[in-house]
């Protein structure tokens, strides 16, 4: 996009060539080179954290679609699963569900389950306590009478949930290692300490965070290009008497997204995060404008700490003597 307005300004025709995104990749450099940071120098180990990160975070990604498609498909033949696993945290995420799932994949199947070998698949999955009592709640529920697709057609969807349940749990096998790969290559970086000293950030946030920001320290110069970039800091337009303070698009979607774990988490790791959530929302933001603030706040707390190589320490952060200054909602 910033190319493209260079652009304007040899040429209003809109044409474009070779040569002339040749000249104005020149122009670039040579008129406007103070604006624009070299590539960060990283170090080999902040690289491959962050190819082991962003291939966890994608896979992550990928599981989340496949649930979601899993769930769309059951709906329409096999609502009794659905309600089995409803007040699961996990849901159809839970070993429980995959391997009950995958013994019946169709309604008819899992009405004639025994009880004994639903009780073997629940043990399987790994439940160790108030087993009789869970097989007991399923089969009640696998054996209510409703309303059911043809049996053909029935069968024909029980494939392709088994399909989309191999997908999901290529998915889930894939997080698990990655995660695991990612924390241990993460661990050994000297900025894991500082990282996860911070409330509210575990192993694997932090290993997406350090991913995102580096460790090249003159890549963000100060906290609110690491803001900015993270897409925390606010966007003001004004124009004449009209001022419109709106939050950031154009940012790093990766590290958005951890930010917004991160401030979640903080919530109830942090008094002082949670009062200064409390404080946005007294100020009239939203649920999601306050988070983002107080993400925006961390980062400046992170890129202070991480300068100075000090650990997070709550007492400094969210000092009460001389609390941060309230801005426009972000």
């Amino acid at each position: 996009m910033a190319v493209a307005r260079y652009r304007d300004r040899h040429t209003v025709s809109r044409k474009k060539s070779d040569h002339q995104d040749a000249v104005v990749l020149a122009n670039i450099l040579r008129t406007d080179t103070e604006f624009h940071r070299p590539l960060p120098t990283d170090s080999d180990l902040v690289r491959a954290i962050a190819v082991l990160a962003r291939a966890q975070q994608d896979a992550v990604w990928d599981r989340t679609r496949a649930h979601n498609r899993l769930r769309s498909h059951l709906r329409e033949y096999y609502p009794a699963i659905l309600e089995a696993f409803a007040t699961k945290r996990e849901r159809l995420l839970s070993r429980e569900a995959r391997t009950i799932l995958s013994i019946a994949p169709t309604p008819a199947e899992a009405a004639r389950l025994s009880r004994g070998r639903l009780r073997t698949a629940v043990t399987r999955a790994g439940r160790q306590r108030r087993i009789e009592a869970e097989t007991d709640r399923l089969l009640q529920v696998f054996r209510q009478s409703r309303l059911r697709q043809p049996t053909l057609v029935e069968q024909a969807m029980g494939r392709q949930t088994l399909a989309l349940l191999a997908r999901l749990a290529a998915a889930c096998q894939a997080c698990d290692d990655l995660a695991s790969d990612t924390e241990e290559l993460f661990l050994q970086h000297p900025d894991a300490e500082i990282i996860t000293s911070f409330l509210g950030l575990a192993t694997l946030t932090g290993a997406r965070i350090l991913a995102e920001i580096g460790d090249d320290r003159a890549r963000f110069t100060h906290a609110g290009n690491l803001k900015a970039c993270a897409g925390s800091a606010p966007v003001t337009r004004q124009s004449g008497k009209s001022r419109h303070v709106a939050h950031r698009r154009i940012k790093n979607n990766r590290l958005a997204a951890t930010g917004r774990h991160w401030a979640f988490a903080a919530l109830t790791a942090s008094p002082g995060a949670h009062d200064h959530y409390n404080r946005r929302r007294d100020t009239g933001d939203h649920y999601d404008a306050a988070l983002r603030n107080l993400f925006n706040r961390m980062l400046g707390q992170l890129h202070r700490c991480l300068t100075n190589r000090q650990r997070f320490d709550e007492a400094i952060a969210f000092s009460t003597s001389a609390p941060a200054p309230l801005s426009a909602a972000a």
